[in-house]
């Protein structure tokens, strides 16, 4: 089986929670949409974190969020084909993956496109104060047209599309913080998924990043709740 849920930011007792009362085993997979927050801090906290989460049976299937760092950046991190698509892991903790952008796997049958990334609104306190952010947390040029040239390859038609935030049309204007100047915020990664969403043909869009559960037409987007990826 194959399960999807939103952001995480380093708290995984829901999911263990989850994988005790289904009994998930080796076969199964959990599909976090980003800010997983594994690779994070870049110390002994991350360690730990990764070590629970190696010693429960399922496969952790992760997008980069805008509070992950970039898997390449990493020590010891390899790339390995998985599914049809590609991964990055740690052989210290082989049944942790991270999507490489552009990937599109095979779900049992289904054609899954994975495509992380996202601006942080909390970008200028996290500098203030200390905390840990990332200058490319958004996909460059360059990686954009990674993705492009992947669902032209497919006929720009799968399945389902998993990516962090959501393509602009749909964003979800009751979830966005009223402290903040909207004016302000970088929406190019926004407003690159809804040139995506229109040209391509899909049947479910999962996304996390906003902290809400609802759904807009095929659009789903996941906080804290788990659920069997279906289209």
């Amino acid at each position: 089986m194959f399960y999807v849920t939103g952001d995480t930011h380093g708290s995984f007792s829901h999911i263990r929670r989850f994988a005790r009362s289904r009994d998930l085993g080796t076969s199964d997979t959990i599909v976090s949409l980003g800010d997983t927050s594994l690779n994070y801090h870049g110390d002994e906290r991350d360690d730990k974190a990764k070590r629970k989460l190696a010693a429960l049976p399922f496969t952790l299937l992760s997008l980069r969020g805008n509070h992950d760092r970039n898997p390449l950046e990493v020590d010891g991190m390899e790339t390995h084909p998985w599914n049809g698509g590609t991964v990055q892991c740690e052989p210290a903790y082989p049944n942790i993956l991270y999507a490489v952008d552009g990937s599109v796997f095979d779900f049992e049958g289904l054609s899954v496109a994975a495509i992380g990334g996202a601006y942080s609104v909390d970008r200028g306190y996290r500098l203030e104060n200390g905390y840990t952010w990332f200058a490319d947390e958004q996909l460059d040029d360059e990686q954009k047209r990674t993705v492009e040239a992947a669902l032209e390859a497919r006929g720009w038609a799968v399945d389902c599309v998993l990516t962090h935030t959501c393509p602009k049309k749909y964003l979800p204007h009751e979830a966005l913080f009223d402290t903040i100047d909207q004016s302000t915020v970088d929406d190019s990664t926004e407003a690159w998924l809804d040139i995506l969403e229109e040209r391509l043909t899909y049947r479910r869009w999962y996304c996390g990043h906003f902290h809400i559960d609802k759904t807009v037409d095929r659009m789903r987007f996941l906080y804290r709740t788990i659920e069997a990826l279906s289209v």
